[in-house]
């Protein structure tokens, strides 16, 4: 007969994720911002084939990639929240490295901190002016 604690044990647990600097377990505070792969380089670095990478990538402009997302933490050691590349390596266990930027540019979600590529500089300046006056910031000539 199963005892009444064990039916409890359903329940899902906290993730075991610790601050690499003190060991201490640290709260999330962010979304898990998920990755992707948009060049096949970035899909042969986890282990997939250059031929499956390349037609992969042929085939799909971005493809997700399972397991692995960007998430902030605050650590009650350091006092300070920190955005970490998180990568799940079986039910209970993760693999925790700091963010570096250049893996900002593999996340979903997240507004690119160089502005949209496809917006023209002029648009850019004037959506950053503080006093925009309209058609009288132009100057037209007769």
């Amino acid at each position: 007969m199963q005892k009444r604690c064990d039916r409890n044990r359903k329940r899902s647990k906290r993730r075991a994720i610790y601050c690499p600097i003190h060991n201490c377990y640290i709260d999330s505070v962010s979304q898990k911002y998920q990755m992707f792969a948009d060049q096949a380089g970035q899909l042969q670095q986890r282990g997939m084939s250059r031929r499956n990478a390349l037609m992969l990538v042929a085939n799909q402009t971005t493809v997700p990639i399972e397991g692995e997302w960007l998430e902030a933490f605050w650590c009650e050691g350091c006092q300070q929240t920190t955005w970490y590349h998180i990568r799940k390596c079986d039910d209970s266990n993760y693999q925790i490295s700091l963010a570096p930027q250049e893996l900002w540019r593999q996340v979903t979600g997240v507004i690119d901190s160089l502005g949209n590529p496809s917006v023209g500089e002029f648009t850019r300046k004037s959506a950053r002016q503080v006093n925009y006056q309209g058609l009288t910031d132009f100057q037209f000539l007769n």
